[in-house]
């Protein structure tokens, strides 16, 4: 691999750049017409526009990013996370056009993109999975036979669901019928599938994933867990590693099934296994064939580099590190920055960058894409930064990250530095009683 070109923008592709250089490695950013003035534009090696403001005519368009690719003459594309990071359809034509990508195989992206073979693989794995049906339910007389067997109320979920829809919690018999044809509905008309299969109703858990990193000689190891509980309408706003909340057994269980997880789907590159922790136990949710947002937690605590190993085992590589070369060391805390207005119901805000101080100092780490006069796009995600913290204890990094956001000047418009301030004072939080449900139950101003 000599010439990478990343199929992404904002901080994550300034984050891939980065390790390139390192790796010496010529890196080509794309770009939008709303992007040109972008950082990472103007930090990569080359750059080439390929349409318009809108995602759907520039970062979504398979075909113009593989045209960029052949003008460029890259050999390897880094899909980041979002965008196409996890379209089968542009996996399989990268591999039509015989260049590199930095991800897993087309076979492990198509089966852990579909809920339903996805469970069936880790049950047949021995990797706990939420109680309810292994395959799909074709018909409403075998969905009452499972809700027998699991109990009301239970949730029925499209296969190829996403983004809420077609999902239906079914409280009482009487919605059954009803709630199952619009599932299926719902499967077809967002995703062309009408497949539906069914789940006990987890009302109360911690969203837990385990990083994990593997290659094509089957080799396959954990870097620990993230806990990614605090979200809003499933997005996630603090993360942190370790999770407070298990005992070392669990910890170990829960390393060695997602490594189990990994190595059943025959995965490649780094990825991430999600869980749902209870107080019953622990139970698969579902698998990302990509690095995560909240990847640098893991690079904090342990010192390794995700992006670098991705680029190694897409090279074909053995992994260059084992088990026993990762280590655990304090605790990290990392808040995401958003362009939001928390007082008008979180809704984006746009605008230049009038004044802005980035916080530095031990064991503390910022990943963006924001500079001085730069004009925030409005057609995009609204994550303009990522602050960690590393401190001996949960406690102190806490207390390590409230004086980090303190510190902190953006200026311009709007965002959630006072927002997530409050919620690490916030006396639950503190004290870890939280689940998925933490922002909706507390109110917090």
């Amino acid at each position: 691999m000599k010439r990478l070109l990343i199929a992404n923008r904002g901080e994550i592709a300034v984050r891939i750049i980065r390790t390139c250089r390192m790796m010496n490695i010529t890196t080509i950013a794309i770009y939008s017409k709303a992007d040109k003035d972008s950082l990472h534009v103007q930090l990569a090696d080359e750059a080439i526009c390929i349409g318009p403001s809108q995602s759907s005519d520039s970062y979504l368009d398979i075909e113009r990013i593989l045209e960029a690719c052949k003008m460029s003459k890259a050999d390897a594309i880094h899909p980041g996370y979002g965008f196409l990071s996890e379209s089968t359809t542009f996996r399989k034509r990268v591999d039509e056009e015989n260049i590199i990508f930095v991800g897993p195989s087309y076979n492990t992206m198509d089966l852990m993109g579909d809920k339903i073979k996805a469970r069936e693989t880790m049950y047949n794995a021995n990797v706990p999975i939420i109680p309810g049906s292994i395959g799909e339910v074709k018909t409403v007389k075998e969905a009452e036979e499972v809700a027998q067997k699991v109990g009301y109320p239970f949730v029925l979920k499209a296969a190829s669901g996403g983004g809420g829809k077609g999902i239906r919690i079914v409280q009482e018999p009487d919605q059954l019928e009803q709630f199952f044809k619009e599932a299926q509905s719902e499967g077809e008309k967002y995703f062309g599938d009408k497949r539906v299969y069914i789940e006990t109703f987890i009302d109360e858990a911690r969203h837990v994933e385990v990083q994990i990193l593997a290659s094509k000689h089957g080799e396959a190891i954990h870097l620990g867990e993230r806990d990614c509980s605090i979200q809003r309408k499933n997005q996630k706003l603090i993360e942190e590693a370790p999770c407070a909340a298990l005992d070392q057994e669990t910890r170990n269980s829960l390393h060695a099934d997602a490594v189990k997880a990994a190595k059943a789907c025959n995965y490649e590159s780094a990825g991430t296994i999600e869980f749902l922790l209870t107080d019953d136990g622990y139970y698969f949710l579902e698998m990302n064939t990509r690095i995560q947002v909240e990847h640098t937690v893991t690079e904090l605590l342990t010192g390794v580099d995700l992006i670098k190993q991705q680029i190694l085992v897409a090279n074909g590589e053995k992994l260059s590190i084992n088990q026993e070369d990762i280590h655990f060391d304090g605790h990290v805390i990392e808040c995401r920055i958003n362009a939001e207005n928390p007082e008008k119901q979180f809704r984006p805000a746009a605008g230049v960058v009038q004044a802005l101080h980035l916080p530095n100092g031990f064991n503390t780490r910022v990943d963006s894409m924001l500079y001085d006069g730069y004009q925030i796009p409005p057609y995009y995600d609204s994550l303009v930064a990522k602050i960690l913290v590393k401190g001996e204890d949960r406690l102190e990094a806490i207390e390590k990250m409230k004086g980090t956001l303190e510190e902190t000047v953006i200026d311009g418009f709007p965002t959630t530095l006072d927002f997530l301030y409050r919620v690490l004072s916030y006396e639950p939080y503190i004290k870890n009683d939280i689940t998925i449900k933490f922002l909706h139950e507390h109110k917090i101003v």
